[in-house]
């Protein structure tokens, strides 16, 4: 064979290797698309025409994990080195020039070429990867089509359905009178809602708070009386609705939620659930600014309020009310300010994204000035909702640069304070001056300044306990560096120790101090860097910022002790020193704790009662008593919560009525509403009583397992 022979045989293995892969991987595919479609038909119903786009998919997904175009003509030739030892793994020498083989490859690339020729271009190893697929898909389809052919179609109602009904909401399948023939009842949601009238086919109610429900009941037969039983306590009467009387109504507004049956002609029916939905109020939610907000020197005197608010049914309006403190002491003055925000409310949605740019200056604010603001929203049906006070502060440098606080306040450094006020007041007169003084004296002036920000720096350090410059190099009148002190001991642990026991080398600021001063030492530093840089108008921020954190300092120093007098009773000199302690009598508390009246004594007994029952036992005289009992403690319960007590509730009155049927589920959902319902008991203090041996043996078999370890 020639080389282009041999390079269009083992381009055409290459196609079929890749054309059976891709065939394995669509059969995949289709596998998994028929297992999951004949899945969600039997849970779900679902529709069969959006499974191409499954297919689709996975067909994708299998060809991006296998990769089959990596595959390429040295990878075949590899493969049939393996499988063909008449090769003797030279296959890839087919494949290179004359001028790329040495003598003995020539050769051997000749000797395999008539081996080469017979080799067959459709390899069985291509096939197994397709094989088993196409087995798969077979097999898949086989036993989706026996579930389809013998499962009925309708599983999915009476599976996933009925347990999502029963085991989501709780609530029993309906069991109408005999008498009854259709049943149609027609919700109208409130107008704040905006939802339209529904209509169902079911007495179980799910209703909005306020909802007007009708009920339009046919019967199959003429009846006399026929009502509407809510909660054992409200009876609501229908009218006939012709001369018949087969078609019956009734109106009634739910506000509560509960249980009702109905009544023809004194025979009742099953309990019915009634569940009211709840209008929640608006929730709202700031996304910006933060709770505190620290307007700086300098920095723009606005606010961005971004929140949103969202409600089930609708907003109906938000505002903020803003309220701006000036002053301080007793000289402080309040105004508040109701602000609307740039959006309409009137398409009343259950959601907003609210934006608000307030000018501070627009609120007559000045430095010093605070303001706090709330966002107040109020929905369809007339609910509030506001979220927490949020504050925002102007800096006021006026006070900031002001020396009182250094003329009335206990300060141990008061040149500090002024230090640092200093290199405000001159970087302020240096940017005023750069317009009239050259850039050379500019600079200087800028990094003198930095030079005092360092200086203050490192002696704020000190209370830190960081090493200044001077520390770096030796002293001559240090005692470690004298020959004399040579292997002394005492002088080396004198200069390296910290002395504990030394009030004067005793760290005197607590960890809050510690902490505020570091803040203050990196803003000094980041002051410091902007002067060294020239960049004076960079460095006035964090120099302001440093001075407030030291004011606040001072002022945390300051300790206030109120003049306290006392005059101690004078003392008998004859008991002095006597130790007689017959008239000094031992505190003695004594207090008589009487158990409580339990008011669900009969719960608790229905317990014991029920399990009487599980094996086999009657139902005496007080037994029923004490079961009657009970289906009113779980009536009341089912009036305000029937999504949980309701199914107990109707297993309670199966117990009642028919005593000699009684079925274990009911006495099992009967016994599990009854321990929602019961409260763990307090419990009470008791005397303790100690062991015989005074605890001896724990401890002896304590310490004997203490030496066996």
């Amino acid at each position: 064979m020639t080389k282009q022979e041999v390079m269009y045989k083992v381009k055409s293995m290459r196609r079929w290797y890749v054309g059976y892969q891709v065939s394995a991987g669509f059969l995949f595919a289709a596998a998994f698309t028929v297992a999951l479609g004949t899945l969600l038909f039997f849970l779900l119903s679902c529709s069969v025409t959006w499974l191409w786009v499954v297919l689709l998919i996975a067909f994708i997904l299998y060809i991006i994990y296998t990769r089959p175009w990596r595959i390429n003509e040295y990878s075949i030739l590899n493969f049939l080195d393996r499988h063909y030892p008449e090769l003797e793994e030279s296959g890839n020498l087919l494949l290179k020039s004359d001028d790329e083989l040495n003598l003995l490859e020539r050769l051997q690339q000749t000797k395999i070429r008539e081996q080469f020729a017979a080799i067959p271009v459709q390899q069985k190893q291509f096939l197994k990867p397709l094989k088993q697929a196409a087995l798969i898909l077979i097999s898949v389809a086989l036993v989706c089509f026996v579930l389809i052919k013998v499962v009925p179609h309708d599983l999915h109602q009476i599976g996933f359905t009925g347990l999502h009904q029963s085991g989501t909401k709780n609530t029993p399948i309906e069991k109408l009178l005999p008498q009854i023939a259709a049943v149609e009842v027609s919700m109208s949601p409130p107008a704040y809602t905006g939802k339209p009238t529904r209509t169902q086919d079911k007495l179980t109610i799910d209703a909005e708070e306020g909802a007007v429900v009708s009920w339009k009941i046919s019967t199959n037969i003429p009846v006399k009386q026929l009502a509407l039983l809510f909660n054992y306590k409200e009876r609501v009467s229908l009218t006939a609705l012709n001369h018949d009387r087969i078609v019956w109504g009734a109106r009634k507004k739910i506000s509560q939620p509960g249980f009702y049956q109905v009544s023809i002609d004194g025979k009742l029916s099953d309990l019915y659930q009634v569940q009211v939905i709840k209008d929640q109020p608006p929730v709202v939610r700031i996304k910006t600014p933060k709770p505190y907000t620290y307007i700086d020197a300098g920095e723009a005197q606005k606010i961005n309020i971004d929140a949103a608010v969202t409600d089930d049914y609708g907003i109906n309006n938000a505002l903020i009310v803003a309220t701006v403190a000036k002053g301080s002491g007793e000289a402080v003055k309040f105004k508040e300010y109701k602000l609307d925000f740039s959006t309409s409310f009137n398409g009343h949605s259950p959601q907003y994204n609210l934006q608000k740019l307030i000018n501070l200056p627009s609120l007559n604010m000045e430095p010093g000035d605070e303001l706090y603001f709330y966002i107040q929203a109020t929905d369809t049906h007339q609910q509030q909702s506001r979220t927490d006070v949020y504050t925002v502060s102007i800096q006021d440098t006026a006070q900031l640069l002001s020396m009182d606080g250094i003329l009335t306040g206990t300060d141990q450094k008061p040149e500090f304070f002024r230090s640092e006020r200093q290199i405000i007041l001159d970087a302020e007169k240096l940017l005023k001056d750069k317009d009239s003084i050259s850039t050379e004296k500019f600079k200087s002036r800028s990094n003198d300044l930095g030079t005092d920000q360092k200086l203050l720096r490192l002696r704020y350090g000190k209370f830190l306990g960081e090493e200044s410059e001077n520390d770096m190099g030796g002293n001559e009148n240090d005692a470690v560096s004298d020959i004399n002190n040579y292997g002394n001991a005492d002088v080396i642990k004198d200069k390296y120790t910290d002395k504990h026991d030394n009030a004067e080398d005793a760290d005197f600021f607590d960890p809050l101090l510690k902490n505020q001063l570091k803040a203050t030492l990196t803003e000094m530093w980041k002051a410091e860097l902007q002067l060294r840089l020239y960049k004076p108008q960079n460095a006035l921020p964090f120099a302001y910022k440093a001075l407030r954190l030291l004011k606040d300092l001072q002022q945390k120093s300051r300790l206030y002790v109120a003049k306290t007098a006392f005059n101690p009773p004078p003392l008998k000199l004859e008991k002095r020193l006597s130790g007689d302690l017959t008239k000094v009598n031992q505190p003695i508390i004594k207090q008589n704790i009487k158990p409580g009246v339990d008011q669900l004594v009969s719960l608790r007994k229905a317990v014991e009662i029920l399990e009487q029952l599980k094996s086999g036992g009657g139902l005496s005289s007080k037994d029923l008593q004490v079961l009657a009992l009970t289906n009113q403690q779980l009536s009341l319960q089912a009036s305000a919560e029937p999504r949980i007590y309701l199914a107990a509730l109707s297993a309670m009155r199966r117990i009642l009525s028919d005593r000699s049927n009684i079925k274990p589920d009911d006495i099992t959902r009967v016994e599990k509403a009854i321990q929602k319902t019961l409260t763990p008991a307090k419990r009470m203090p008791v005397a303790m009583q100690n062991p015989v041996d005074m605890g001896l043996s724990q401890e002896y078999y304590k310490n004997l397992n203490q030496l066996n370890r």
